[in-house]
C-alpha cells in the first residue's frame, strides 16, 4: 500500500464554532475552503472540519488526541490564553522529556501542545 497524503479529519456537532476555534482562537491558517468545511495547515499535516457527516448524538468521543509541535511552549500558552482558550493542564515538562500542554477543542478533543528541547532524542538523527 502506498500513502499518498493524510490529514486529520473531525465532524464536529457545531461545526461554525469549531471552525471559529481552530481560525480564530488557535490562530491556523487556512488551506481551503469547500461548501462542506474548511481544511487547516497545521505543520506537516491537514486539519479538515466537515460540516458533513456529523457524528450521531450520543456518539463516543474521538478515541485519541492530536498532537501538535511548536517552537516556544510557553509562548503558545500565553497566546491561546491572551485569545480565551481554557488551558486543561498548563505547560509542563513530562518524565520522557518533552515539555507538554493540554487543550480541548469545543466537542472535547484533546489538542497537546508540544515543545521539544534541544537534547531530547527526538532532535537527534539516529541514522
Amino acid at each position: 500500500m502506498e500513502i499518498l497524503a493524510s490529514r486529520v479529519l473531525f465532524r464536529p456537532k457545531d461545526c461554525a464554532r469549531t471552525v471559529a476555534f481552530y481560525r480564530d482562537s488557535l490562530g491556523l491558517a487556512i488551506a481551503r475552503e469547500y461548501s462542506g468545511g474548511t481544511v487547516f495547515y497545521a505543520g506537516q499535516t491537514l486539519i479538515e472540519i466537515a460540516g458533513h457527516g456529523a457524528p450521531p448524538d450520543g456518539a463516543p468521543p474521538f478515541p485519541g488526541a492530536l498532537w501538535l509541535q511548536v517552537r516556544d511552549l510557553a509562548a503558545t500558552q500565553e497566546q491561546l490564553t491572551q485569545r480565551g482558550v481554557t488551558i486543561a493542564r498548563e505547560a509542563r515538562q513530562e518524565p520522557w522529556g518533552l515539555h507538554e500542554m493540554h487543550v480541548a477543542d469545543p466537542d472535547g478533543i484533546s489538542l497537546i501542545f508540544v515543545q521539544v528541547p534541544d537534547d531530547h532524542p527526538l532532535r537527534r538523527d539516529t541514522r
